[in-house]
């Protein structure tokens, strides 16, 4: 596996007094970005905030947190989760956050189409996040009867992830089938994807995601992504003895 994206989770059935207790990262990035309800997070480094719907979180574990990700209502909590990798010269960089409030996701429309700009640039307008290796993520919303094209720089890994609407043609108008909601496409190499949303009464949304692709060889032990198996079994010491990055963990424990 040498790609950037490593897994995308649709958590959509999680609920109080569930969620995701006391748990650590090393050596990758983890993306939230709330559809439905509200959760808290919090970490040993005492950083503590709440993302509701619409909102983002772009987490850099880098060389180690410890964190716990809590709903904060009652009720049924949705979002999805992305995990981007590090690349070896930044997988032990210190911990790092960026929040965005819903407000503040830049949007772009124009004829019939909707664009939130989490990370990258579409319809002329570009995110203010930063990302460790070249990125892409957009929500796209399109009305009924409507199309898009959006450019992706040859050679970049990427993919679709259908959230509404069963109308959505992705490719060849003649020679693709619809695509219904929560499955995924891999895209092949190419300079873009094109879009149309055949249905007559329901919108389409999807996320478009891409990157560059790193190169490198990928471990992964559970919450921890590494380039070698003798950094899996180090980062695993580090986190039971509390060291090189995991020193907080030995007295912290969320609220």
């Amino acid at each position: 596996m040498k790609a950037l994206e490593l897994l995308l989770e649709e958590a959509s059935a999680v609920s109080a007094p569930g969620g995701f207790p006391d748990h650590p990262h090393r050596g990758f990035e983890t993306v939230t970005y709330m559809l439905q309800g509200a959760m808290i997070h919090e970490d040993f480094e005492g950083h503590k905030g709440r993302i509701e719907v619409g909102d983002l979180q772009w987490m850099t574990a880098g060389k180690g947190i410890v964190h716990s990700e809590i709903p904060s209502s009652i009720g049924t909590q949705r979002g999805l989760q992305l995990w981007i990798n590090l690349s070896s010269k930044h997988k032990m960089i210190e911990p790092r956050y960026q929040e965005i409030h819903n407000e503040n996701i830049v949007e772009a429309t124009r004829e019939g189409v909707k664009v939130r700009v989490i990370a990258g640039e579409a319809l002329g307008v570009k995110s203010p996040i930063y990302t460790k290796t070249p990125t892409m993520y957009l929500d796209f919303t399109l009305v009924p009867g409507s199309r898009i094209e959006q450019p992706i720089p040859t050679g970049w890994n990427a993919f679709v992830y259908v959230l509404e609407g069963d109308g959505g043609v992705f490719g060849s108008m003649k020679l693709m089938p619809t695509v219904t909601p929560h499955h995924l496409l891999l895209l092949g190499n190419g300079d873009g994807l094109e879009v149309w949303n055949k249905s007559s009464t329901k919108t389409l949304r999807f996320i478009l995601v891409g990157g560059e692709p790193l190169n490198e060889s990928v471990v992964q032990l559970g919450p921890f992504v590494m380039n070698t198996q003798e950094e899996i079994d180090q980062t695993v010491e580090d986190f039971e003895n509390c060291t090189n990055g995991f020193e907080r963990a030995r007295h912290w424990k969320s609220s």
